[in-house]
């Protein structure tokens, strides 16, 4: 009997609801479920809390309780001291966890432990994967300091993360686009985030209605979305623009209310039963300045709703061929996504071909498929 392949994970927490808790989830649960695996997850923050995306039951988890969040909103001297104080406790603690678990792979999730999860011990092949694009990835943002610093830290950061990805078996990245921009690397592999669900029902575009999905925050360019829908707006005011999220809602009704489109364009909360918003709708917007894969884009293609994405870094070019299953437009150019939101408006036909073919070519994200990719990758690895 082969023996069963052991996988330790490292990521700060689960009971957060972001893109990489979820996606780490379902492939956890996948390779326990279908592939037998043995899969750990190492984590450092949240202890009293519970994982916000159900685990399966023989998935083991290692609280370290290092507590990094204790460290927000503290002075910046407060939190270098503080930071050095618990990356010695980390790498400690950690490195008694691998030591115990003896993992045949220990993949880091790019936080924290990168700085010494070369140096552990515990005879694993260390792996790293990353969900964010490389441009946005290590920013440093701090108010106090003057800007040439902030760069001069980010470019430091930058520069040590390299050294340690270097001396990873490999790194994975979730598109052909970001890993082009990881020039400095030669063990740099590409595999997609899998879809979390592949439902029977999907919407048969002709509700007049324009769906947009993701956090209220700059990074998804909402602000952008919402002067286009006033374009959009003036030439198809039977159209209604639905955006669900949370975050900064009051800035974005603000600038709603001062465009006169309250009636057109409305912010909703999150809902449990997105599924069904995507299938009430006929079309999908993605306005993000950047991303690290776009998992709402896939979301909205396999519920067979045809998406118009800014061609921001990094996934939008991975995910959409252009004119067949979807359009690209001119990252940030607002009158270009207000264009092409009309045009698929005006064009009934076109816009359900391409809800076809989004639907069709969403396969290749279904779980199945991706975690055949990692499985592959592993058996080559262990080899």
């Amino acid at each position: 009997m082969n023996k069963k392949i052991k996988i330790a994970y490292c990521i700060p927490s689960l009971y957060y609801p972001s893109g990489m808790e979820r996606v780490l989830t379902l492939k956890a649960n996948f390779f326990t479920e279908n592939l037998g695996y043995d899969i750990h997850i190492i984590l450092t923050d949240g202890k009293e809390k519970q994982p916000y995306y159900k685990l399966h039951p023989s998935i083991t988890v290692h609280q370290l309780d290092i507590n990094y969040d204790e460290m927000y909103g503290l002075p910046l001297y407060k939190r270098i001291w503080g930071y050095q104080r618990k990356q010695r406790l980390f790498k400690k603690r950690l490195s008694k966890c691998l030591l115990n678990i003896r993992p045949d792979i220990t993949i880091s999730l790019l936080r924290r432990d990168i700085n010494f999860i070369n140096k552990m011990k515990d005879g694993s092949i260390k792996l790293g994967e990353i969900h964010f694009n490389k441009s946005n990835y290590r920013e440093f943002n701090d108010n106090c300091l003057p800007t040439f610093l902030q760069q001069v830290i980010k470019q430091y950061w930058m520069n040590q993360l390299i050294r340690q990805l270097r001396k990873l078996k490999c790194f994975i990245v979730l598109s052909h686009e970001d890993a082009a921009e990881w020039t400095e690397l030669n063990n740099v592999t590409v595999i997609h985030n899998p879809l979390p669900f592949f439902p029977d029902q999907q919407s048969d575009v002709s509700q007049k209605q324009v769906i947009a999905v993701g956090r209220y925050m700059k990074q998804k360019g909402f602000d952008l979305l919402i002067p286009a829908w006033q374009i959009v707006n003036e030439r198809h005011p039977d159209w209604l623009l639905r955006i669900y999220g949370e975050g900064m809602r009051e800035q974005l009704q603000q600038q709603i209310n001062s465009l006169n489109i309250s009636s057109s364009c409305i912010l909703e909360h999150n809902v449990a039963n997105i599924i069904e918003k995507y299938c009430e709708s006929s079309i999908f917007a993605l306005s993000s300045r950047f991303e690290g894969f776009g998992m709402v884009i896939i979301e909205a293609m396999v519920c067979g709703v045809p998406p118009i994405a800014f061609a921001c870094p990094c996934g939008p070019r991975d995910i959409i061929h252009d004119n067949e299953d979807g359009l690209l437009v001119e990252n940030g150019n607002i009158n270009q996504l207000a264009e092409k939101i009309c045009y698929l408006i005006e064009n009934d036909a076109v816009r359900k071909e391409m809800g076809k073919m989004a639907r069709i070519n969403s396969q290749r994200f279904k779980i199945d498929n991706i975690c055949k990719e990692w499985e592959k990758l592993f058996n080559q690895l262990l080899k």
